[in-house]
Parts: structure tokens; C-alpha cells; sequence
């Protein structure tokens, strides 16, 4: 992979702090290296309005008009508003990245995922609003509780931030046999999906229907949101790709990245984990839907290709 360019200005690296930092609940969307819960089944009520509205979101249209229309209210905006990141969170460091070469790629990769979504975004005559990457070493406070090591890599909505222990790029190269940089790249863009999808409303949507569903069907309905991310990944890369000129990724990269999304399906890691496969606990998809999605998006550079929310077969 040839990641060359500019640097992302919104790294922000708690290495220094140490982890320690014990208890506390989760709220973030986390790249899965170990057993997860939940997942599968087929949705019950109310699909084919997400459908509807990641359709429109993504086609530019307004989502709160759309969902007070359908809900029978008059006009009206959504009542969902990304937050801002809190003081808080603010006051946990912004130091300037470390240089070393790791960082350096990190920063890079961020960087070609804002040129490409502002891009899409201004396409769709949206704005779009850049995330941090916080880097941390095991264990780091965010606005969704206590984010560690062990979840791998995370987004937190309510801070809008991609959380990072650079440790994960081992990880996926010794335990999952995804070497090489593009794998690396996904992970991170596969992140960056989920802040897309915060931006546009689609996350705020996810959460409110789990409310009110079972616990497997309100996994299917991850599953579907994580599909997506993986979707949105491939987006970026292939709109990076087509912004240097054909020349950052080639079909190395990519096998060695569909290796990767193939390696942490949810079959893969339960079989992995306990030697037996348990569908209705998937949260993330099989190793054949995550490569799947991510191969739609690479090859398409559409995001209108990534409804997993209203396609039949996953």
C-alpha cells in the first residue's frame, strides 16, 4: 500500500497516560478480537423504515422531515444532534502525534478518510464534521465509559472519536493473518464508517429501534449497521485510490484486506473462541458478509451501495 499525502491535524495520542482505569459500562462500536454477544435473526417491525431513511439520508434528503412525515408529525427537524466533544474528553490530551513511522500511517490514513467523506458529504450538500483518533495504551476514558485494549478498536458517538491501541496492528497480523498496511487502513476506515453513520443520523436511528426490540433481533440489526461500516471502508478506498491515481492500493492490498474482514467474522472468531458457531449471538456478520460488504464498497466507491438495512441477503 502507498499511503503517502498530507497528515490529519485530529490525532490526539494518550500513550503517555497510561491505562489502569477499571469498571464502568460501553457504549461505542468496537472492532471485535474476541467473543462478542448477540446477533442474528431476521427483523420483525419496522425495517423497512430505517430502509427508508438510510436511503434518503444518504440521498441528501432531510431525515428528521422524513421521520416526522412517517411518524404522522407535521415538519419538524430530527431531534437527534451529534455531540459535541465535551470538555471532558477535550482535557484528555491533545498533544501533537508521536513521529515514529506507525503514527505517521495513522495519521495519513485519517487524513485521505476527511478528504474523501467531505468529498461525499459536499456531494450530497451536507457538512461534514471531522472525528479525532485517539491512540491510547490500554485502557482510556471516553465519553462512552471506559474504552480498552481488549475490544480492539472503537468508535464513541458521543464524543466523536475513533479510539486506537496501536497493539490491534499486531494482533491482526499474528492472530488473524492479515499482515501488511491496507488491513490496517481498513480497520481505521471500517471506524470512520461508524462516524459516518453518526453524522448522518443513521446510528441515532439503530439505537432508538434496539430500544424496542428483542435481544436477537436487536443484534440482526447491529449486524446490518456493522455490514455497512465495512461497506463504507470500501467506499473510502476506493475513492483514495482514485484521488492518487490508481496507485495506493493493488490486488495484494485487497486479498490481504478481505483476509482481514474474513478473519473477524463472528463465525470465525466463536469458532475460533469455543469451537462452535452460534449465529444468534452474531453482532459484526459472517467472514463472508463483512468481505462481501467491504468488496461491494471497494468496487462500487458508491455509498448508496452500502443499504445493508433493506437487502434481503447479506
Amino acid at each position: 500500500m502507498r499511503m503517502d499525502g498530507d497528515e490529519s491535524s485530529n490525532i490526539e495520542d494518550r500513550r503517555g497516560e497510561g491505562g489502569g482505569f477499571g469498571g464502568g459500562g460501553f457504549g461505542g462500536g468496537g472492532f471485535p478480537i474476541s467473543m462478542g454477544g448477540g446477533g442474528g435473526g431476521l427483523f420483525k417491525g419496522g425495517f423497512g423504515l430505517v430502509a427508508f431513511v438510510v436511503i434518503a439520508m444518504i440521498m441528501g434528503a432531510d431525515p428528521g422531515a422524513i421521520l416526522s412525515d412517517i411518524a404522522g408529525g407535521g415538519g419538524g427537524t430530527s431531534s437527534y444532534t451529534p455531540a459535541p466533544p465535551s470538555s471532558s474528553a477535550s482535557r484528555m490530551g491533545t498533544p501533537a502525534p508521536a513521529t515514529d513511522a506507525e503514527t505517521q500511517f495513522v495519521s495519513r490514513v485519517l487524513k485521505s478518510t476527511e478528504d474523501v467523506w467531505h468529498d461525499i458529504f459536499r456531494d450530497m450538500g451536507r457538512p461534514y464534521r471531522d472525528p479525532k483518533l485517539v491512540l491510547f495504551r490500554d485502557a482510556t476514558r471516553t465519553e462512552c465509559g471506559v474504552g480498552q485494549a481488549a475490544m480492539g478498536p472503537f468508535y464513541c458517538p458521543a464524543d466523536q472519536r475513533v479510539y486506537l491501541d496501536l497493539g490491534f496492528f499486531d494482533e491482526l497480523a499474528r492472530r488473524f493473518k492479515a499482515p501488511g498496511q491496507f488491513p490496517q487502513a481498513y480497520v481505521i476506515a471500517h471506524e470512520i464508517g461508524h462516524h459516518v453513520q453518526n453524522q448522518l443520523g443513521i446510528s441515532a436511528k439503530v439505537q432508538q429501534m434496539r430500544q424496542n426490540m428483542s435481544k436477537r433481533d436487536g443484534n440482526a440489526l447491529s449486524v446490518r449497521t456493522e455490514l455497512q461500516a465495512d461497506c463504507f471502508a470500501g467506499v473510502w478506498a476506493n475513492r483514495a485510490d482514485r484521488q492518487r491515481g490508481g496507485r495506493m492500493i493493488d490486488d495484494k492490498d485487497v486479498d490481504q484486506a478481505l483476509a482481514a474482514a474474513s478473519a473477524i467474522g463472528d463465525d470465525a472468531l466463536q469458532k475460533q473462541g469455543q469451537g462452535r458457531v452460534v449465529p444468534d449471538s452474531f453482532t459484526h456478520g459472517t467472514s463472508a458478509q463483512r468481505a462481501r460488504w467491504f468488496r461491494k464498497g471497494l468496487d462500487s466507491g458508491d455509498p448508496r451501495q452500502c443499504d445493508t438495512f433493506r437487502a434481503q441477503q447479506l
